[in-house]
């Protein structure tokens, strides 16, 4: 194996990385906030069959076709070219970003659902009963508990997405996955190329997982210290 070769390509994937990066936690951010956002929705009765409609959608068609839908779609039609959004819209990265956000608030509302459930009703009752106004009741006790009880669920979501970031790379953006396309493109080393890009990303994952799982540690200290 070609060594020298192997170093160059790393250092050329790496130019890519804070790309794949910013990507990254933009979408997981964005994707949060409108997760929370589809879950009060869920509390009315015209807002849960839009979340749920939102949900089913998103979940139920692939990643890559929602970008190509994004970008090349609306870029189709005349009143999206005629708007005000046009100049974000015709830009890949935009759309690449979009894309992702949407699709990763429909899987993290269904994550952030399933911590809201575990929420214990004698919990809430207790704050109530203590004076606490409803919206100190969802920001200090119910939110807290739900995102702990989401936790180990949300890790999954984020490698995920961070993995999922790599597929903008069809709509010309040179993130590490772009870049390593473009090498082997040029070099025909297709094997050295992938495996290269391939260990960053097991890196990241490697990264995020260890960073939950102290995040875990540090939330639940009682729990990891009767094991």
């Amino acid at each position: 194996m070609d060594i020298p070769f192997l170093q160059e390509t790393l250092l050329a994937l790496l130019k890519g990385l804070p790309l794949t990066i910013n990507l990254a936690v933009l979408s997981l951010l964005g994707g949060g906030l409108l997760a929370l956002g589809l879950n009060l929705l869920r509390q009315t009765r015209v807002g849960s069959y839009f979340a749920r409609l939102y949900v089913w959608l998103f979940r139920g068609t692939p990643l890559l076709i929602q970008i190509f839908m994004i970008y090349y779609g609306l870029g189709s039609l005349p009143a999206v070219r005629e708007s005000v959004l046009w100049p974000l819209l015709r830009d890949p990265y935009w759309c690449g970003l979009l894309a992702l956000i949407l699709n990763d608030a429909a899987y993290t509302s269904e994550i952030l659902r399933g911590g809201l459930n575990a929420v214990s009703r004698q919990s809430l009752e207790a704050a109530r009963v203590c004076g606490m106004p409803s919206h100190k009741v969802f920001t200090r006790i119910t939110l807290p508990i739900a995102i702990r009880q989401a936790l180990p669920a949300y890790s999954n979501e984020m490698i995920s997405m961070l993995k999922s970031t790599s597929l903008v790379s069809t709509i010309s953006l040179m993130e590490m996955t772009g870049i390593a396309d473009s090498i082997v493109s040029s070099t025909f080393r297709a094997l050295e190329v992938f495996l290269s890009a391939a260990a960053i990303y097991l890196l990241l994952s490697m990264l995020v997982s260890k960073g939950v799982s102290v995040l875990e540690r540090r939330l639940s200290p009682y729990y990891f210290g009767a094991r």
